[in-house]
């Protein structure tokens, strides 16, 4: 494969200059697949143009995004050498090339060598061999191929060569480069204790290496945040009970002593790490005992929605991620995986959840599933015409729990836009938003409760 030439343009990493980093690795990892990598190193200038080779680059850099910064420097020339050694790549690249065929008899084990060109290396090999045409066959033979070269424009490893020219003298001189392969994912193990009213949150940074690299030693930074990229989509929808989401339902406003890189956290690890290819690396970030939460339910339905069977209930667990009374610390997206002690003290896998970047402060509801026993009937009772740009709508909502205590129901009713007004009710409701209220509902050990409304619909 051909040499891919690289274009030099002024670019972010040239803001920086190579004595602002130590020699050695460093590597910014970003939670969507996307990695910057920074390799800081010793480089003797020589004062006349020559050639720096980077080795070890990741297989899937970016060669758009790559800068070397170092004073009293220019730039002639760089290329990125991504055609690795094998022994099938180096066979295309001798197409057309001698070679030296050396086979062995079984019998004898005598050697004999031959001169043969290579015709084809496209799912076989063809060879010409003095006046005959032969195809190299695996059929166990004892046979090899000696090259007399490795072709000019394969490494064993990928290869950033830089062709540059600098005022004599040896100084730090850091390359910089983006590349997809590498990236991170939080995950949080919740332990809640239902007698108690608390939850036990560990978070975890899992960390994944893919890029067909190993960083050896290298200081990691891991960032909370989604970085706009140039054909990549972000965004998120708003969490809705009883369905994935962010689990977030009142943003927080507290500051917290995390670092923070623009509008992004960092979340540094602790100690240099070798980031090995095709490996995952998990390291704790958060570990909070004893946190108040609470487990209810709730119930979420669209306008007009009726069903002829009851319909079961989100299991929802609430806490904080505030300072005082909460996990004290900002969450990065990911997924909460939530436990509950059995009879036997054992703790029980009860359901998860994706939560969003979650400023610290907040408060959470976290669906881990459907309720076996708390139900939730909604019937549309009556639906009036008054005129014709006016409805009134009666509706009854069926809660029945058979388990052997009390529980406490948020009944969610969306999809009031317009002029909606509630002219009736049997509990009072509270206004979530423009489109929806919810209702909190309490329904006795093993038995049911109704929850009326009428709605004034004017268009």
């Amino acid at each position: 494969m051909p040499r891919l030439p690289l274009i030099l343009t002024a670019s972010l990493f040239t803001l920086a200059t190579a004595a602002s980093a130590d020699p050695g690795i460093d590597i910014t990892i970003y939670a969507d697949n996307q990695a910057l990598v920074q390799d800081t190193r010793q480089v003797t200038f020589t004062g006349a143009p020559q050639k720096v080779e980077f080795k070890n680059v990741s297989a899937q850099i970016r060669p758009e995004t790559a800068s070397l910064a170092a004073s009293d420097m220019r730039i002639i020339e760089q290329n990125f050498d991504y055609d690795l050694l094998s022994p099938a790549k180096i066979m295309e690249n001798a197409v057309g090339q001698t070679i030296t065929l050396v086979r062995t008899n079984p019998a004898t084990g005598a050697e004999t060598r031959e001169q043969a060109v290579v015709l084809a290396a496209n799912g076989g090999v063809v060879l010409q061999i003095g006046s005959r045409i032969e195809v190299l066959r695996d059929d166990g033979l004892p046979v090899r191929v000696i090259f007399d070269k490795v072709p000019p424009n394969m490494r064993a490893d990928p290869t950033l060569s830089i062709t540059l020219q600098g005022n004599p003298g040896t100084r730090e001189a850091a390359l910089r480069y983006l590349t997809p392969g590498l990236g991170w994912r939080a995950d949080y193990v919740a332990l809640y204790d239902d007698k108690q009213g608390t939850i036990d949150v560990q978070g975890w940074v899992t960390l994944t290496n893919n890029s067909g690299t190993t960083y050896e030693n290298a200081r990691t930074v891991l960032v909370a945040g989604n970085p706009r990229l140039i054909g990549q989509n972000g965004g998120g929808r708003g969490y809705q009970p009883g369905h994935d989401g962010e689990g977030m339902v009142e943003a927080g406003t507290e500051s917290g002593t995390r670092e923070r890189l623009g509008d992004y956290y960092l979340y540094p690890l602790g100690d240099r790490t070798t980031v090995a290819n095709l490996q995952t690396k998990q390291v704790s970030f958060l570990d909070v005992h004893g946190a108040p939460a609470q487990h209810g339910y709730e119930a979420w339905f669209g306008w007009m929605q009726t069903s002829e069977t009851p319909i079961s209930a989100a299991t929802v667990y609430s806490f904080s991620n505030s300072a005082k009374g909460g996990l004290g610390d900002q969450l990065p997206a990911g997924i909460v995986r939530f436990y509950l002690r059995d009879a036997r003290g054992q703790a029980q896998f009860i359901g998860e959840h994706a939560i969003g970047h979650t400023p610290m402060g907040s408060k959470l509801a976290i669906s881990t599933g459907q309720a076996f026993d708390v139900k939730v009937q909604p019937v549309v009772e009556a639906r009036t015409k008054v005129s014709d740009r006016r409805w009134k709508t009666s509706m009854r909502y069926t809660l029945s729990n058979a388990l052997p205590k009390p529980v406490t129901v948020r009944v969610i009713q969306s999809g009031l836009w317009g002029d909606v007004r509630i002219t009736t009710e049997s509990a009072k409701s509270e206004r979530r938003d423009a489109d929806s209220v919810l209702w909190t509902v309490t329904v006795p050990a093993n038995g049911k409760t109704d929850l009326t409304a009428t709605f004034d619909t004017r268009y």
